[in-house]
C-alpha cells in the first residue's frame, strides 16, 4: 500500500513538472515571437518611411536626369571646349547612379519606374506635352537645336540650356528637401542642390557671366 502511494505521488510530481516545462516553453516561444514581430515592424517602418512627395520626386527626377544625360552625351562629339566636355562627363557620372538609386526606391515601394530608354525619339521632352510642367525640361525645339550644333556654338547652347535644366533640378530637389519624408531621398535632394548650384556657377563662368 505504501509503495502504491509512493508511486502515485511520484507520478503526480512528474506530470506537474512536465506541465510547468511545457508552459515555460510556450511562454518563451511567445515572447520570442513577439520580439521578432516588433523588430520586423520597426524595420518595415524604417525602410518604408516615405510619402507621396518622395514618390513624386523620384518619378520626376528620373526623366529629368535622363534628359540631362542625353544632353551630356552629345558633348563628347560636338563640344569644342575641354571644360565643357569635362563638365558633361561629371554630369553623367553623378546623375546615372542617382537614377539607378531612385529606380530602386520606386521598385521597393511598388511604384512605376519611368522608362530608361535614352534614345532621342523617346527622351522626356521630345513630346512637348509629356513633362511640360517639369522645371527646366527642354522641349523638342531646344533639343533639336542642341543636336544640330557643334563647336563653340554647341558649347554656348549646351551651357545655356544646362543652366536652365540645373535650375529646374534644384527647384525640384528643394521641394523634396522641404516636404519629403524618406531620409535617403531628402539626402540626395540636398546633394543635388549643392552639386548643381556649384555647376550653375561654373557654367556661368564659362559663358563669361560671372
Amino acid at each position: 500500500m505504501r509503495n502504491l502511494t509512493r508511486h502515485a505521488a511520484l507520478t503526480a510530481t512528474a506530470v506537474t513538472a512536465a506541465l510547468v516545462l511545457a508552459a515555460c516553453g510556450n511562454d518563451s516561444g511567445s515572447g520570442h515571437s513577439s520580439a521578432s514581430s516588433a523588430a520586423g515592424a520597426d524595420a518595415d517602418a524604417t525602410t518604408g518611411a516615405h510619402n507621396a512627395q518622395d514618390v513624386s520626386f523620384a518619378q520626376g527626377m528620373i526623366p529629368h536626369h535622363q534628359q540631362a544625360l542625353q544632353m551630356a552625351k552629345l558633348a563628347a562629339d560636338r563640344a569644342s571646349s575641354a571644360e565643357v566636355k569635362d563638365l558633361a562627363s561629371r554630369i553623367e557620372k553623378a546623375q546615372d547612379p542617382e537614377n539607378k538609386t531612385m529606380s530602386g526606391w520606386l521598385k521597393s515601394w511598388g511604384k512605376d519606374v519611368p522608362s530608361s530608354d535614352s534614345s532621342m525619339e523617346s527622351m522626356p521632352g521630345m513630346d512637348d506635352s509629356a513633362h511640360s510642367g517639369m522645371p527646366g525640361m527642354m522641349d523638342s525645339t531646344h533639343m533639336d537645336k542642341l543636336e544640330k550644333a557643334s563647336g563653340k556654338d554647341f558649347d554656348t547652347v549646351f551651357l545655356t540650356m544646362m543652366i536652365d535644366h540645373h535650375k529646374g533640378a534644384v527647384e525640384m530637389a528643394t521641394t523634396e528637401k522641404n516636404k519629403g519624408k524618406y531620409e535617403p531621398a531628402t539626402s540626395m535632394a540636398d546633394n543635388i542642390i549643392t552639386a548643381q548650384t556649384a555647376e550653375i556657377a561654373e557654367m556661368n563662368k564659362l559663358l563669361g557671366k560671372s
